[in-house]
């Protein structure tokens, strides 16, 4: 009898102690963008909007995101992630709202003994694909990946659904740490690569390079990278390109094709510019524009309500017709008016067509 009270006294302590373990959170975040070059208002006028509700409960957390639009209800999905023991879950659920089934994905992982093992899933309309994958360590010898894909057997004749494996591995040989890669599939050996990075130049302390070699089964690739490192004394940020056109082991010419200040701050105030005119993709306050300089002023301060952030950047083209070859302006501002609210709004002005976009965000938390 006395068991049994003391059993049903530790079910009920431990009861309350994971009721009292639960949070139910979330963030609703809303942004309304107006576009004035457009004729009609359906094409002016873009909305969308983001609820995602969180409920943590004995180390697990359950989420749900909604995702509206100006045209509807556009994504639901559904997630659940914790741990059981050593094992580690994470699962996502992707809909459809309009009644239909998108994806479904997860991943059961264990670390046990200085290996870590892992599984991973995609369900979808193309049908189920698994990867099983594991990494650990045997002294000097790495397994640093080691991964197995079943997929659709449409393609392929393999057993089982198999579709490759790929195994990645790190060890020392000689003086150097080595980085390796073997790719199997159905249909044989495919690659092996051997890399070494960090190599020294003596006489050029400011250049290193790295060198891999791809095996393959009638070919062999020599790639060797180089790296320029001028020390931390000069506040610029440098950009260079290599011509080694025809023989990857002659450098014909070494060009400088950006330079730029990164978030360099004077009185609280941060300031960027970047002027870069090399190959994309573009560096810093460039990446994903058609300019080639930049310049952004950032800074943080407390408003009327709570912190204030407030930043402006602009933007330059190449042979346009306004004054210094300005073609765009960005601005963007955020008030945090209370610790569950937050407010911004972003302009861009191009100097060629006027206001181009303005939006107005709402975000909420609990």
């Amino acid at each position: 009898m006395k068991k049994a009270l003391v059993l049903s006294l530790a079910i009920l302590l431990g009861i309350g102690l994971f009721a009292s373990a639960q949070t139910l959170g979330g963030k609703w975040a809303s942004t309304i963008t107006i576009d004035p070059t457009k004729t009609s208002f359906a094409d002016a006028f873009g909305f969308s909007s983001t609820l995602q509700v969180d409920y943590k409960v004995g180390g697990w957390i359950f989420t749900s995101v909604s995702t509206l639009s100006d045209t509807g209800w556009s994504d639901q999905t559904f997630s659940a992630g914790g741990a059981l023991g050593a094992f580690s879950f994470s699962s996502v659920l992707d809909l459809d709202p309009a009644g239909a089934f998108d994806k479904w994905t997860g991943t059961v992982g264990l670390s046990l003994g200085g290996m870590s093992l892992g599984s991973a899933w995609t369900l979808d309309g193309k049908g189920l694909s698994l990867t099983l994958s594991g990494s650990g360590s045997t002294g000097l010898v790495n397994f640093t990946s080691i991964a197995l894909g079943f997929g659709d057997p449409t393609t392929t004749d393999c057993d089982l659904d198999w579709q490759d494996v790929k195994i990645g591995l790190g060890f020392p040989f000689a003086c150097a740490d080595v980085t390796a890669e073997l790719y199997f599939t159905c249909a044989g050996f495919q690659y092996a690569t051997f890399g070494v990075s960090g190599l020294k130049v003596d006489t050029i302390p400011w250049l290193s390079f790295d060198a891999s070699i791809k095996f393959e089964l009638q070919t062999k690739t020599l790639t060797i990278t180089p790296h320029f490192n001028f020390g931390n004394d000069v506040c610029f940020t440098t950009w260079w390109d290599v011509d080694t056109t025809g023989d990857m082991l002659s450098i014909n010419s070494i060009q400088l094709v950006g330079i730029g200040i990164i978030d360099y701050e004077i009185s609280g105030v941060s300031f960027t510019g970047v002027s870069y005119w090399g190959a994309a993709p573009k560096p810093s306050i460039l990446y994903g524009t058609d300019y080639w300089e930049g310049y952004k002023i950032a800074t943080t301060d407390t408003g009327c309500c709570g912190p204030f952030g407030f930043d402006i950047t602009a933007y330059f083209g190449a042979a346009h017709a306004s004054l210094f070859d300005v073609s765009e302006f960005d601005a963007n501002m955020s008030l945090q008016v209370s610790t569950q609210f937050n407010f911004g709004m972003g302009l861009v002005y191009k100097v060629a067509t006027g206001v181009t976009k303005w939006t107005l965000t709402f975000t909420v938390t609990w």
